[in-house]
């Protein structure tokens, strides 16, 4: 599966714990990434001060669902269960 353009759900529902550029302390769940921009594309692609579990992430069915709304669902449930561990 190829990410969906626009969709954005990856940058905004999980917590990620390592720095992002103008995050330094990391984005809590919930939480716009400052690096996604306003047509929910990342601003830092490709680039070094990208953090690894952001390049690492692969988008598929299971994590992305069919549309943006349903990746929201799926990614907001999987941040709940895997809180705290």
């Amino acid at each position: 599966m190829n990410c969906r353009a626009g969709c954005g759900a990856c940058c905004v529902a999980p917590s990620i714990s390592s720095a992002i550029p103008g995050m330094p302390e990391g984005k809590p769940a919930g939480t716009r990434c400052v690096q996604l921009g306003q047509d929910n594309l990342c601003l830092i692609f490709g680039q070094s001060g990208r953090p690894r579990v952001c390049g690492s992430f692969q988008p598929n069915t299971e994590t992305c669902g069919s549309d943006s709304f349903e990746a929201m669902k799926i990614l907001d449930a999987l941040e709940e269960i895997t809180r705290g561990r």
